[in-house]
């Protein structure tokens, strides 16, 4: 066990086998360290260590059981044609990951202190990380809720922890448009709420409609507004962009829609692009009955860009570009990948080397 930059390394001594890409999945495979770092209220975040990726061992009273205090994130670390290991843009995930913090009553995190176990972990893995065209190294932080008190207050005691996956594509084959369901019984999230923090109970509450929209063959849900029942919020695990008649609209954030990383990146390139982009409330009838949506697409962190080929809605069924991928999607895609992973010059500065 070493010291580096305060935190102690504990090397595996049982080294897994990498499993072939074709075998990676999406959150199946995991590398053989992790990162852990404890919280009190006497001491503050302390005992930063890397250790051999294993099981933890709680109390049964737990707050993170019975109160549901845990947030998390999710960034990617990408192999460049050069072999540079670069970090797309990690800086904002810590940002938001203090704002998922402070709406759960969670300490603060220091940015420095997560950043370099951030790279110290991707680089003791690093062999971990594919190379093959479309995946990467999937890069889990999160932080749970550990006093043993069964009292309705804020923990105490908390463990902040980064575990690491390499990945394929998330949808499978990223290139084939999804289908869409829109929920219009179910709510995921009000303004008010905890909707815009990457808390766990907001992805536990989807389960049910996720549920029923696949076995009506949809693969994912689109959330509309808790209130109103009529304005789009966000898919499953994605911010929502439409072109319609060339405006690429998506919906503003409201304090219910979580503010993606990739959103704010892609909204940033299609600006550079001289596309004219609005950020406002946009009701379902108006996608329906306008007959302007040439072009649908859903974005985030773990699909990057899900070109959307259809979606149903009390009963009606829109097809969006003839059910298959657009120009401006495949653009996007392309970029925002090429910048990612080190294979489009990043004029942008959203990329940050490991080594």
């Amino acid at each position: 066990m070493t010291e580096e930059n305060m935190i102690y390394i504990e090397h595996s001594k049982n080294k897994k086998k990498i499993p072939p890409n074709n075998q990676l999945g999406f959150g199946t495979h995991f590398t053989d360290h992790m990162f852990m770092m404890n919280y009190s209220v006497e001491e503050g975040w302390h005992q930063a260590k890397i250790m051999p990726y294993q099981p933890l061992t709680l109390d049964p009273a737990s707050k993170v059981f019975h109160y549901g205090q845990a947030i998390f994130e999710g960034l990617k670390a990408y192999r460049a044609p050069d072999g540079r290991i670069l970090l797309f843009r990690p800086q904002e995930n810590i940002d938001r990951m203090n704002r998922s913090n402070e709406r759960m009553s969670i300490p603060k995190l220091d940015t420095d202190v997560v950043l370099n176990a951030l790279k110290q972990l991707i680089k003791l893995d690093e062999n971990w990380i594919p190379t093959a065209p479309g995946m990467s190294l999937y890069i889990r932080p999160f932080v749970i809720a550990t006093q043993a008190v069964l009292g309705v207050a804020p923990s105490e005691e908390y463990k902040f922890i980064i575990i690491m996956s390499p990945v394929g594509a998330y949808y499978g084959d990223r290139i084939n448009p999804i289908k869409i369901f829109v929920e219009s019984q179910y709510v995921r999230a009000v303004e008010g709420g905890v909707g815009e923090a990457k808390a766990a109970g907001n992805y536990g509450a989807t389960f049910k409609s996720q549920k029923l929209a696949k076995e009506q063959g949809y693969s994912q849900v689109m959330w509309l507004d808790g209130i109103q029942h009529k304005y789009v919020e966000e898919v499953g695990s994605m911010n929502v962009f439409f072109n319609m008649n060339g405006t690429i609209v998506t919906p503003a954030l409201s304090g219910s829609i979580l503010a993606g990383i990739t959103r704010n990146s892609v909204i940033q390139l299609l600006t550079h692009w001289g596309l004219p982009v609005e950020e406002r409330k946009i009701s379902i009838n108006e996608i329906y009955e306008s007959g302007h949506v040439s072009e649908a697409f859903g974005t985030g962190t773990a699909v990057v860009i899900a070109p959307i080929g259809e979606m149903y809605w009390n009963g009606q069924t829109l097809l969006i570009a003839e059910g298959s991928l657009g120009a401006l999607t495949q653009k996007v895609y392309d970029t925002l990948t090429g910048i990612q992973n080190g294979a489009i010059e990043d004029l942008f500065g959203w990329t940050m080397q490991v080594n």
